[in-house]
């Protein structure tokens, strides 16, 4: 990448994707059969793009993955049965993940279209790669037992596990359960695969190291990263012991290749998270986010870079009031290119390494996964109003797009942009919220209203798409969408995030009350006395508590995955970090039981008046299930009409498609039910 200016994307233009004035409803049925494309990857002379396409197979209840190639403005689909595509250093074919030899393995795809050919042939899982600059070696990630000298270890002890007729499990310490997964004492640990010698041999480049790499539960390749001269990887991890679920303490690791000395703690002297290394094409320098306020996962993540000559460290624009995202390089060297919630927005931005200038790059929409090649970078943009496609921009140029996955699926739907509304909320600060008009809306027309309030809390209704709560759904049901960016919302700067921890109760209450008077004071056309409020994990706490403390305005509560007690929530949670800084940072709720009972819902169930459909599910371990089968009970209890659906193969978000077109009927029946709607 070159000094110049990239080019403001323009995420405004119709591209057809609806607006026709005989244009259909958006329906669940629709969101979970969209293609989605993700992780693209360009080829070492810029000529070429790799991505991942996620397709639905509704009759196998799955998600399909293939790996797909854009050469000179032409899509086609590589292989199936992939994940992951990345280049080979000649560029001239593809390594990737796949299954299809009965465990997940590295493969080489040629650009030809020819067969796949088995790279690794290891006895466990890989879970994540990266190719060395040199072409040589691929260093890889296995969840082993960290006593284990070889993978092989693992793998036998796993299989004794598997025959043994006993299947309790004893544990000493904490995470004893993580997401929706109980610990097996294995860790995440990488090694490295040499390219010329079979595939068989890993040599472990964390022996013994009592944590993870990529970190769980949702790392992945961007926790590592090779130095140009393929001979060391930096990597993330924290050391768990008895502490982890009490830590955010990640470091950035240094270790050889060849497994001849010990990983090395780089940024020991900082006692909170340090992630993502990215190390320039020079090898001098690394690049990684960090956070300072130790135990806050929320904490803004600002741009480091290291002198790994002289070990020297300094964060490149401290005064950006923003939390940096995924980190790259430009090709020259002088700059990075960061991603960032902004203002209701997810955006590409450039730092100037030298002066700490910071330009944005992107405007509107929202920002996923993307890569810097030498001619640009290459990125997916969504928006409210539609899923991701490949996008580029190139220094001097307009950006443009370069697919249209979902273009004969969604031509003719109607899908609402969303409507910008902001107002006074709480301390008289600016807050931001969205209208969206449902489907045939009419001038002069009232409509109900589907009120939808996000999780996070610490997130953010960004314009962006969502594959579980989708605005587009409750307009095409012929809802008025209301949403609003509560403080504690992401992009609006560190203070406005910071302003909910301990104060989940009043201070972004306070903004939804005055956010819904705006909403209908700016929008005549939501009927107001037929009106239901949803909302999942922070959104589903705010559910219960509203239910006790704000019920007035609403026909009907929908709760999914919420918080109803939160000192048994301190007890149950599997992250302690989080629930103790978000309750005033006092300790468990033996230390701090004021922290845990100021805003409580179980406190105010007699004063719950409204019918409520409760959603939980059974593998999600970061808010348990008891939590949501206690709601359901003290709905119950109140003898106030109540509906309790799980799902016991679902964790904290519902991602089979079967089960997502189940979440969507339940909840519209019951909105239809109260609404008339």
């Amino acid at each position: 990448m070159t000094r110049r200016r990239f080019a403001p994307l323009l995420l405004t233009a119709a591209l057809g994707l609806g607006g026709a004035a005989q244009a259909r409803p958006f329906t669940a049925r629709d969101l979970v059969s969209l293609d989605r494309v993700s992780d693209p990857h360009v080829s070492p002379d810029g000529r070429a793009i790799a991505y991942d396409v996620r397709s639905t197979d509704l009759a196998a209840n799955t998600g399909v993955h293939a790996v797909w190639l854009l050469q000179a403005g032409q899509p086609r689909k590589l292989t199936g049965d992939a994940t992951s595509p990345r280049w080979s250093a000649d560029g001239k074919a593809l390594f990737v993940l796949s299954g299809r030899s009965g465990s997940d393995q590295v493969w080489r795809v040629g650009l030809d279209g020819g067969a796949p050919m088995q790279v690794t042939h290891l006895p466990l899982d890989v879970g994540a790669f990266r190719v060395s600059p040199d072409g040589r070696t691929l260093v890889v990630s296995m969840a082993v037992f960290p006593d284990c000298e070889t993978p092989a270890c693992t793998a036998q002890r796993v299989a004794g596990r598997k025959a043994d007729k006993a299947s309790g499990q004893v544990f000493d310490h904490l995470f004893v359960r993580h997401w929706d997964t109980w610990a097996d004492g294995t860790r995440n640990h990488l090694f490295a695969v040499r390219l010329d010698g079979g595939g068989d041999t890993a040599v472990p480049l964390m022996a013994h190291f009592d944590g993870d790499t990529p970190s769980k539960p949702f790392g992945g390749d961007e926790d590592f990263a090779l130095s140009p001269d393929g001979r060391t990887v930096f990597f993330s991890a924290r050391t768990a012991g008895r502490t982890e679920p009490w830590s955010t303490n990640f470091d950035i690791w240094r270790a050889p290749v060849d497994g001849s000395a010990p990983p090395v703690d780089l940024t020991a002297a900082n006692p909170a998270w340090d992630a993502e290394p990215v190390v320039s094409a020079d090898g001098r320098s690394l690049a990684y986010r960090a956070q300072t306020r130790p135990g806050f996962e929320s904490d803004r993540f600002g741009v480091w870079v290291m002198d790994l000559v002289t070990g020297r460290t300094r964060e490149v624009a401290p005064h950006w009031d923003r939390s940096a995202g995924h980190l790259a390089w430009s090709p020259d060297g002088t700059s990075l290119i960061v991603t960032a919630d902004d203002e209701g927005s997810g955006k590409l931005f450039r730092l100037a390494i030298a002066t700490g200038a910071v330009q944005p790059l992107t405007n509107h929409g929202h920002v996923g996964d993307y890569d810097v090649g030498p001619q640009g970078a290459v990125y997916t943009a969504d928006a409210f109003d539609r899923p991701a496609d490949l996008w580029a921009m190139a220094p001097g140029q307009p950006a443009r797009q370069l697919t249209h996955a979902n273009a004969e699926r969604l031509a003719d739907t109607s899908l609402s942009p969303g409507e910008l509304f902001t107002f006074a909320g709480w301390n008289g600060e600016t807050v931001h919220g969205y209208l969206f008009k449902p489907t045939g809306y009419q001038p002069g027309a009232k409509y109900p209203v589907a009120f939808l309030i996000h999780g996070g809390p610490q997130g953010s209704w960004d314009d962006d798409w969502s594959y579980r709560w989708n605005p587009q759904t409750y307009a095409g049901l012929g809802y008025g969408v209301v949403v609003v960016d509560f403080h504690g919302s992401t992009g609006y700067g560190q203070a406005f995030t910071d302003a909910i921890s301990g104060h989940w109760g009043d201070r972004p209450l306070e903004d939804l009350q005055k956010g819904w008077a705006a909403s209908l004071a700016k929008a005549p056309w939501l009927d107001g006395d037929r009106a239901c409020a949803l909302g999942a994990s922070y959104g589903g706490f705010m559910i219960d508590w509203m239910a006790g403390v704000w019920n007035t305005p609403w026909k009907c509560l929908v709760v999914h995955d919420g918080v109803f007690d939160t000192r048994m929530m301190g007890y149950e949670t599997e992250e302690q970090w989080f629930s103790e800084w978000e309750n005033g940072g006092g300790g468990m709720p033996w230390r701090n039981p004021q922290g845990f009972e100021r805003f409580n819902p179980v406190d105010h169930v007699a004063q719950w008046t409204k019918p409520i459909l409760v959603i939980h599910s059974a593998k999600d371990y970061r808010i348990p299930l008891d939590q949501g089968l206690a709601a359901f009970t003290a709905a119950q209890s109140r003898d106030l009409p109540s509906e309790f659906l799980t799902f016991p193969d679902e964790n904290h978000w519902v991602l089979k498609p079967a089960n997502s077109l189940q979440w969507h009927a339940t909840v519209e029946a019951w909105l239809k039910r109260w609404t008339g709607g």
